[in-house]
């Protein structure tokens, strides 16, 4: 623990959050402080310029890690000299009750897509697609690297800017290496209600990010765009993702 050095960034000012990291005693160096509330992406480009370990773990305030997962995520950028980010691996805390929705949201990809990179385990995955997994509740870096390829700061909605900071480093030609070891527990449970919300709020996002990198190409168009409506149909929890995404998209003018 004594190598450990903890940076926690309050999204908007929060004196409960503040009085209990403050004036508790831990077993490793902490750094504590508020922005004034913005976006996530702006905060950890804040916590990155107070950072003084060459390597850093991004995680969500959501997020418990496994009591290995800072070895392991260190372990893996031992085995390169060149710089890379490292993808653990992140499932729903066994301490939550496991919805069927949940489940689904895992096993889909609509809240992480590992399914689809088993065979990259202890890998680099493919340049043309590590972008998408850039997740940013259990990925490292070397700190440098991520303070001179910040998070945009220009959006404000949640949702896909971890994306399209994943794919300029991937066009930086930073590999992106999967170590699934390296564990975290996602300490946030899902009502269909919420989940629903949230597909909506990723569609609104998406407008404003398609607009601001046209490139990015996340908005559905063309073929993709009827594929999503006809699914969009269904009674299922893709369709009602689907339905709920397109809801998003329609409310933000895309």
């Amino acid at each position: 623990m004594k190598n450990i050095e903890v940076i926690v960034v309050s999204d908007g000012p929060d004196e409960k959050t503040a009085e209990m990291l403050t004036q508790l005693s831990w077993p490793f160096e902490l750094q504590y402080f508020a922005i004034p509330k913005g976006h996530q992406g702006i905060a950890r480009n804040r916590a990155v310029e107070k950072a003084r370990s060459p390597l850093v773990l991004l995680i969500g305030d959501d997020i418990f890690l496994a009591a290995d997962a800072c070895e392991r995520h260190k372990k893996a950028h031992s085995i390169t000299q060149e710089s890379i980010m490292v993808l653990g691996y992140t499932t729903w805390d066994p301490a939550l009750t496991i919805t069927p929705l949940m489940r689904w949201m895992e096993q889909s990809g609509v809240q992480f897509g590992y399914p689809m990179i088993t065979r990259y385990a202890k890998a680099a995955l493919p340049k043309h697609i590590q972008h998408q997994f850039t997740y940013t509740s259990n990925v490292s870096l070397p700190a440098k690297l991520l303070y001179q390829n910040k998070f945009r700061e220009d959006v404000s909605l949640y949702g896909w800017e971890d994306i399209e900071w994943g794919k300029r480093l991937a066009d930086l030609d930073v590999p992106l290496y999967y170590e699934p070891d390296a564990k975290g527990y996602h300490h946030h449970a899902y009502t269909d209600a919420q989940a629903w919300e949230r597909a909506r709020i990723l569609g609104r996002s998406a407008v404003a990010m398609q607009k601001i990198v046209p490139e990015l190409n996340v908005l559905p168009r063309g073929l993709k765009r009827i594929f999503y409506k006809v699914m969009g149909l269904l009674r299922t929890y893709k369709g009602m993702h689907y339905r709920a995404f397109l809801q998003g998209v329609r409310g933000a003018g895309g």
